[in-house]
């Protein structure tokens, strides 16, 4: 009986990892009231004559707005690693996430987000931004 049962406990922790994971995604962010969260998505192109440490600077800089713009609910960044060859040269992706229209209304000409543009903007080649309610 011991064998034939020794199957159990694997799919038990298996299962209990997915609950706690699905768990811990689904509150990682701050959504709204409603559930409803809106997301503003940043892709940043460098100039190809950038420096490491200007990429770092930016990094840095994007990274520290939440704690400076209270709107913001959720913040998360990476760079480039999909092995399709798509990225187009866009190397950096950021995910900012607000509750709602106002928060982004507040976050978009925020004297913290202004001065960040200000930064990065001689060094990028291109941005591509894109704005979406999450749906799940």
């Amino acid at each position: 009986m011991r064998h034939s049962l020794s199957w159990l406990l694997p799919l038990l922790l298996f299962v209990v990892a997915g609950l706690i994971h699905s768990q811990s995604a689904s509150t990682s962010a701050q959504p709204a009231a409603s559930g409803k969260m809106l997301r503003h998505v940043v892709f940043f192109k460098f100039k190809a004559d950038t420096k490491p440490e200007q990429i770092k600077a930016i990094e840095e800089a994007f990274a520290a707005l939440p704690k400076k713009i209270d709107v913001i609910r959720d913040f998360e960044w990476g760079t480039d690693v999909s092995v399709e060859n798509l990225s187009k040269g866009f190397t950096h992706c950021f995910f900012v996430t607000f509750a709602d229209e106002k928060g982004r209304e507040v976050y978009l000409p925020h004297a913290e987000h202004l001065k960040f543009v200000d930064q990065v903007k001689p060094i990028l080649d291109d941005v591509c931004v894109v704005d979406y309610w999450v749906k799940r």
